[in-house]
């Protein structure tokens, strides 16, 4: 007896998925509740889990396959008695670790696949994740270390001249120069998403980018006077994203259009602030929203985005969760970026960029002086936006960054 695995409702307005990774083979006892395979949707992946205990039996769906909710995509074979199916095509050694990596639980489902696909072994690779989990950016930061020193050691591997035959037969002059290798990988669901989005913003949108600068001094200088009683009560670093936030909230009250939409012919206010965050995700740029941004104070809203940043390295974000949002805040500086004009999120009218902090030579009350600088970019529609809306807008940021005092009295 089975037991039919059926695509699982994804969400509103969700109707497929692609079936990224399977996580078990056929054969492979499995548990109640155990994902068994991954789906990538537009905006994040979604483990499917078994919905008995039981050995897997037939994959009914390759991966790379788009499948529609409520589809059937597996069967789970039922009892302890179950008969595991032999793994005809795959030879030993392979089967051995793939079974060794398939079981293992500190891999997301990213990693699974990267493990197995370059050979690693999963128990050398130091995780980053949620309680250590090894994500699929791990493995590619170990498969990048181990590349040179692994490569000659390879077993049953072909004799370097023989494979660079070919290659060397064509080049000029016959000269064997370095072998020139190139590597074709299906775009996911997920980047075919952003690169469409991204491009129907610039289609559809007058995009417009402004800058400003902002003096970080009085921020760095609270955090560090505040930061251990702070994590001490709420359990959580004081980071600088919660006073951009904070300030975004009090300068979209002046400009209220930079929190607006275009609906067809009409234009959307809201009373409220819902921050779309972009974080950084295993397979890409994920942005999910901290809803009514705008009524949450600083631990609350440091609380949210510390857990967004674990649950996307984890691959446990909900599509829900990605859904709506008003306004968008980029950080690139954490990855060292000076300045960017980013894109803007539709049907949201702004984005803001911030950006790496550094020392820079300012005049102060007439005199030459370092402070920590960080340059502001908002990218915003033209169509709703105004240049002084936009300008306005981050004048107002840099008022209340440069004197936080005015994000408690509402200034």
């Amino acid at each position: 007896m089975s037991t039919d695995v059926v695509v699982p409702t994804l969400g509103e307005s969700i109707a497929e998925a692609t079936l990224g990774q399977w996580l078990k083979k056929p054969g492979d006892p499995v548990k109640a509740d155990e994902p068994i395979a991954s789906l990538e949707t537009d905006k994040v992946a979604v483990e499917v889990p078994s919905p008995v205990a039981g050995t897997m039996g037939d994959q009914v769906v390759s991966e790379g396959t788009t499948v529609a909710v409520g589809a059937l995509i597996a069967r789970i074979e039922n009892g302890a008695g179950a008969v595991a199916q032999p793994a005809e095509a795959m030879p030993a050694p392979a089967a051995t670790q793939e079974q060794a990596v398939e079981d293992d639980p500190a891999l997301s489902p990213s990693a699974r696949r990267a493990v197995i696909e370059r050979g690693l072994d999963p128990s050398k690779i130091e995780g980053t994740g949620k309680h250590g989990l090894v994500t699929k950016e791990d493995v590619l930061a170990a498969a990048a270390k181990a590349q040179p020193s692994s490569a000659p050691a390879k077993a049953g591997a072909q004799d370097p001249a023989q494979s660079r035959a070919p290659a060397s037969a064509g080049a000029q002059g016959g000269s064997a120069g370095p072998e020139r290798r190139e590597e074709r990988v299906r775009m996911t669901r997920l980047r075919q998403t952003i690169a469409s989005r991204l491009k129907e913003a610039q289609n559809t949108a007058a995009i417009l980018t402004t800058f400003n600068d902002v003096d970080m001094s009085a921020v760095i200088d609270a955090r560090a006077r505040y930061k251990d009683l702070f994590e001490k009560k709420h359990g959580i670093r004081l980071g600088f994203t919660g006073f951009f936030v904070k300030a975004a909230a009090l300068a979209a009250r002046d400009v209220p259009a930079v929190n607006a939409s275009i609906e067809g012919d009409e234009i959307v206010y809201h009373d409220y602030l819902d921050v779309s965050v972009a974080v950084s995700a295993p397979n890409g740029l994920v942005v999910p929203v901290i809803r009514n941004a705008d009524r949450m104070s600083f631990a609350e809203i440091e609380k949210t985005i510390g857990d967004f940043g674990r649950r996307a390295k984890d691959g446990t974000l909900k599509m829900d969760e990605m859904r709506g949002g008003t306004f968008t805040i980029s950080n690139g500086g954490v990855f060292g970026s000076l300045l960017s004009t980013p894109i803007i999120n539709p049907p949201q009218s702004a984005v803001l960029g911030m950006h790496r902090i550094e020392e820079r030579p300012v005049v102060k009350d007439g005199q030459i002086v370092a402070r920590p600088m960080m340059y502001l970019a908002l990218s915003y529609d033209h169509r709703l936006i105004d240049g002084r809306e936009a300008v306005t807008f981050l004048v107002r940021m840099k008022e209340a960054i440069e004197d936080p005092t005015r994000l408690l009295i509402d200034l």
